[in-house]
């Protein structure tokens, strides 16, 4: 009888899901997104830019070919690279998104892009658009 008791005690053990938010993609507020797309990007971790970079539809690394993909992360993590970071501001956007100003900072330099946040499945954030354009010419063609 005891060997049921640890047989079953031992499946239910390994039939348990991940804990809560271990393998869910996006963040679970748009501050949170941008945060946690700026720590991916100065832990050079793709998988984790990919988790919560995406649409409405839900994160790019689940939505998009891997090999674009990875070139748009490798190029995204060249161009955000940071000594430090900061959060100044959440606003709401057009659609239901929220604009999040980041101030980024390298070397001498701050910059201050306006992330595009949008709410995708189970009610989780992605980082939609980075401004792009506003780090282009100072920290996607030189590194200092």
């Amino acid at each position: 009888m005891r060997k049921w008791v640890l047989i079953a005690v031992a499946a239910v053990a390994c039939s348990k899901s991940p804990s809560m938010g271990t393998s869910l993609s996006g963040a679970p507020s748009a501050r949170d997104a941008a945060t946690m797309f700026m720590g991916a990007v100065k832990a050079q971790d793709l998988q984790a830019m990919g988790a919560v970079w995406g649409t409405n539809q839900g994160a790019a690394r689940d939505n998009m070919e891997r090999t674009e993909l990875e070139k748009r992360l490798v190029l995204l993590q060249a161009c955000y690279d940071h000594e430090r970071f900061q959060i100044l501001d959440e606003s709401l956007g057009s659609d239901g998104t929220r604009e999040i100003r980041v101030q980024v900072t390298r070397g001498n330099r701050t910059l201050t892009p306006r992330f595009k946040i949008v709410q995708g499945p189970s009610n989780r954030w992605f980082v939609l658009d980075t401004d792009y354009e506003t780090v282009q010419a100072e920290f996607c063609t030189r590194r200092s």
